[in-house]
C-alpha cells in the first residue's frame, strides 16, 4: 500500500546487473511510505479518528506495558515521573515503534528513561529564557516583529526533549477566557508585531471551532499580516488533517504550518496524506527537526528526512540543536558533532533540503545559525574559501567608494524603525 498520491510517486526498485563489473545493485527512482500497523482488534472509523486516537492515549506505566516490552531503563523512567515529564502519546505513534528493542529512534522520543534522573551537563527548567518575555498571559514576546501564543498546554505526546516543560502538560486545553482577552489585547496594542505562532501544546488538539475563533480574532487585528501554527499532529497524529481542517484554514491565509518530523520512519501514508492535503490547499508547510542522540545525529538519517520531506513539498527549515531542558541531556548531541554533520550534507545534499543549524542561546538569548566555516584567509577587502568539495578560490569586495544607498530606501524607513521597536 502506498500514500494517496499520484501513481508515479510510487517507490519503484529496479535491479540491475553492471556487466563491467559483475556487481548488482538497487536503484530507487521514487519514494514510498508504509502505512503505520493498525492493531487488528481497533475497528479502522476508529484508528482513522484523530478524537479517538487522542481520549486512546498512552498515559501510564500500565497503558505503555500493554504495548511494550520495558526495559529496566524505562520502568526507572515511569519510577520517577513523579519528578519528571508526564508520558502521553497516541496509540498511532505507539505503533511506529519497536515493542521489543528499547533503542529503537521511535521509542527513545515518546518513552521515559531512567537517564532523564541524572543532571548532566546541563539542566534548565526554561531553557529558552521564555518567562522573562512573557508580558501577558500566554505571550512569549522575544523578538520585535512576531510573538508566540500559547493557546493550549496539551499535546498528544509528551516527546521526551521537550523544551516547554516549565509550560507544558498541566492539560489545560484551552487558555481561560480572561487571559485570552489580555492577549489579544497586548497583541493589539502592539502595532509592530506582524507575525503570531501559535504553539503550547498543540494548537491541533483544539477543536475546529476554537481553533478557528482564534484565527478569526488574529485576522481582525490589522497589522498581523502571517500566522504560523506550530503542530506535531502530522507527524503524531496526522488522522487529524482532515479536508474541514485545511478547508477552514485556508479561510484565514496567508498561514504557515510549522511541523516537526525527527525521523524517516515517522514519513508514513498516512503522514505523507497529511502533508499532501495541506500543501494542496495551498499552506506552505515547513519542518522543524531536532538533532537527538542515537536516534537521527547521522547524515544519512537527515538526508534521508530531509530528501522525503522536500518530495512529499515540505520545505526543511530548522535542524536545532536539542534545548537543556531537564532530562535531557543524554539526549542532546555536542554542537562540534552538528557541525561535522552539517558539513558532511553541505554540497552533497541540494539547498531545498538542505535545513538550517541553529542554536538557542539558553536563558532567552535567541536562535544562533551556525553554518560549515569555509573561509581559509582574510585580508582587506580579500578572502579565501575552500569550498566544500576542496576548490580554493578568492573573492574581492569592490571598492568603498562604490558604495550606494538605494533612492527610495526612505520609503521604507518608517515601516523598519516600527518593527525594531515592537518590543519597546
Amino acid at each position: 500500500m502506498v500514500a494517496e498520491i499520484a501513481p508515479w510517486r510510487a517507490l519503484a526498485f529496479q535491479k540491475r546487473l553492471d556487466k563491467r563489473s559483475g556487481s548488482c545493485f538497487l536503484e530507487r527512482m521514487k519514494h514510498s511510505f508504509k502505512p503505520a500497523s493498525q492493531p487488528p482488534s481497533i475497528e479502522a472509523s476508529d484508528w482513522l479518528n484523530w478524537s479517538w486516537q487522542l481520549r486512546s492515549a498512552l498515559k501510564s506505566k500500565e497503558d505503555f506495558s500493554r504495548h511494550f516490552c520495558l526495559s529496566e531503563d524505562e520502568e526507572r523512567g515511569f519510577e520517577g515521573l513523579g519528578k519528571l515529564f508526564q508520558v502521553r502519546t497516541t496509540p498511532y505513534y505507539a505503533s511506529l515503534a519497536s515493542k521489543e528493542y528499547p533503542q529503537d529512534p521511535i521509542r527513545k522520543i515518546l518513552m521515559p528513561s531512567g537517564l532523564e534522573l541524572k543532571e548532566g551537563a546541563q539542566s534548565l527548567l526554561d531553557p529558552l529564557g521564555e518567562r522573562k518575555n512573557n508580558p501577558a498571559p500566554r505571550i512569549i514576546h522575544r523578538y520585535p516583529d512576531r510573538l508566540l501564543f500559547l493557546v493550549t498546554d496539551l499535546c498528544s505526546v509528551y516527546c521526551r526533549y521537550c523544551t516547554r516543560k516549565h509550560f507544558t502538560g498541566g492539560d489545560q486545553a484551552f487558555i481561560r477566557s480572561g487571559d485570552y482577552d489580555k492577549a489579544l489585547s497586548y497583541i493589539k496594542a502592539h502595532p509592530g508585531v506582524r507575525e503570531v505562532i501559535l504553539s503550547g501544546g498543540d494548537p491541533l488538539t483544539l477543536s475546529d471551532v476554537v481553533l478557528e475563533r482564534v484565527l478569526a480574532d488574529l485576522r481582525s487585528i490589522d497589522h498581523i499580516e502571517i500566522v504560523r501554527i506550530g503542530t506535531r499532529m502530522p507527524v503524531v497524529c496526522p488522522m487529524r488533517i482532515t479536508e474541514s481542517l485545511v478547508r477552514m484554514i485556508r479561510r484565514y491565509q496567508p498561514i504557515f504550518l510549522m511541523t516537526h518530523f525527527n525521523h524517516p520512519r515517522e514519513l508514513t501514508t498516512e503522514a505523507a496524506r497529511a502533508l499532501g492535503l495541506l500543501v494542496d490547499h495551498g499552506i506552505p508547510v515547513f519542518n522543524q527537526l531536532v538533532l537527538l542522540n542515537g536516534i537521527n545525529n547521522h547524515p544519512a538519517i537527515i538526508q534521508a528526512l530531509s530528501r522525503r520531506l522536500l518530495y512529499l513539498r515540505v520545505k526543511p527549515y530548522y535542524m536545532f540543536q536539542c534545548d537543556p531542558s531537564e532530562g535531557t541531556d543524554h539526549l542532546r548531541t555536542s554542537i562540534d558533532e552538528s557541525l561535522e554533520l552539517q558539513r558532511e550534507l553541505w554540497g552533497n545534499l541540494s539547498g531545498l533540503a538542505m535545513p538550517n543549524l541553529s542554536v538557542d542561546i539558553p536563558d532567552g538569548g535567541g536562535k544562533v545559525g551556525l553554518v560549515p566555516n569555509f573561509e581559509t584567509s582574510r585580508q582587506q577587502g580579500h578572502r579565501t574559501f575552500t569550498g566544500w568539495d576542496g576548490v580554493e578560490a578568492h573573492y574581492k569586495d569592490p571598492l568603498p567608494q562604490q558604495r550606494m544607498t538605494p533612492f527610495d530606501s526612505e520609503d521604507y524607513q518608517a515601516e523598519w524603525d516600527l518593527l525594531k521597536a515592537a518590543k519597546l
